[in-house]
């Protein structure tokens, strides 16, 4: 069970902050800043950060957030690629934080971000959403695209759907069902019309991006650079086969087409250098180019995960996707998308790498 953080782990400053904007909230007096192009400041270009998978719901997570400088990031943007909190305060609080260390935020939710196990309210998740976008228009969060100092910024909401996998599956062990592995069958609530079981999510999810498909036009026809961001994977190349997956079955609760889609039809078919799609959800570093388009992912992901990694990550976190006009160098340590870079994926191949083959032996 995660670990959630009470009102009592919060400072004094932030529980006045929290409680002003509770009743903000309810009397409609906190107005949406408005996200403009800026201007470069002070001779330093714009930069432009990458984060995922927060899960500051975890007390090590949301330490690492108020960690993070006050001042180095105050002219810089960063894309939030979805699961940031389960709950609701937290989900605020973390916004918050991160809205007073970055001149412009962005963000798309996860799965994580629509749970309804812990809340006092009673919604169902497309109600929180609502809920959760309205609290970023009232923070300057942004949702929608917008041009930064000529860069196109296009967050894409999306769902997955099990039809994404069609590799072939891991048989001869019990690998646990998708309803028992994966939270979001019993955690999200969702009206009749809509299940986790079909492409309904996937398809809903991703018809609200078009409301915005003018914004993206004019974005096209304007920018030469532009990034879009999803929480979830749009091309199942950007997950380990399933041999490798202590969850085998992990790619059917990960991805879109109808997301990769919409990226094509934004970035083109063939692409360019000038490309770049930014993802969350497996907490997988991930940094490879596939067709012409550069897929990124940077998750904090959970305390435990973060532990095997070079570093924990503190110090190439969040990173840094684009600098003064430029795509960033791939500097984060990627072990899946570099072993894919030397190495053919083969996903006909379904005998369990070693180290999982040893995790099902002892169950």
């Amino acid at each position: 069970m995660i670990s959630c953080l009470s009102l009592s782990s919060y400072s004094f400053c932030e529980k006045i902050a929290l409680k002003k904007y509770r009743r903000c909230e309810k009397t409609g007096c906190i107005k949406r800043p408005q996200v403009v192009s800026g201007a470069k400041k002070d001779g330093f270009g714009l930069r432009v950060f990458v984060l995922s998978d927060l899960h500051t719901d975890y007390p090590e997570n949301m330490a690492w957030v108020r960690s993070l400088s006050t001042k180095r990031h105050d002219k810089d943007v960063l894309l939030v690629a979805g699961d940031v909190a389960e709950m609701y305060d937290n989900f605020i609080l973390t916004m918050s934080l991160l809205k007073e260390r970055f001149e412009y935020v962005f963000f798309v939710p996860g799965n994580h971000d629509l749970w309804c196990r812990w809340e006092t309210e009673d919604f169902d998740s497309l109600e929180k959403l609502n809920k959760l976008l309205d609290a970023c228009k009232q923070l300057g969060v942004e949702t929608n695209p917008a041009v930064i100092d000529g860069l196109g910024i296009i967050p894409l909401f999306s769902w997955y759907h099990e039809s994404f996998d069609r590799e072939d599956d891991i048989v001869g062990v019990r690998i646990p069902s998708l309803d028992m592995a994966c939270k979001d069958f019993h955690a999200c609530k969702w009206p009749g019309n809509l299940s986790n079981r079909d492409t309904s999510l996937a398809l809903y999810f991703d018809s609200m991006n078009e409301k915005n498909q003018n914004t993206v036009k004019q974005i096209q026809s304007t920018c030469r650079q532009i990034i879009t961001f999803s929480h979830f994977v749009p091309r199942q190349e950007l997950c380990p086969e399933k041999r490798m997956l202590f969850y085998p079955n992990l790619p059917k609760i990960i991805g879109s087409d109808w997301l990769e889609d919409r990226i094509r039809s934004i970035h083109g078919v063939e692409s360019s250098s000038f490309a770049c799609h930014v993802f969350g959800h497996t907490h997988f570093c991930w940094d490879a180019v596939v067709d012409g388009i550069r897929y990124v992912q940077a998750p904090l992901a959970y305390p435990r995960e973060r532990k095997r990694r070079m570093n924990g990550g503190e110090t190439w976190l969040p990173f840094c996707i684009y600098l003064d006009g430029e795509f960033g160098a791939k500097v984060m340590p990627c072990y899946w998308s570099d072993y894919y870079a030397i190495n053919p994926r083969t996903p006909s191949n379904t005998e369990l790498a070693p180290w999982v083959a040893r995790f099902y032996n002892l169950i």
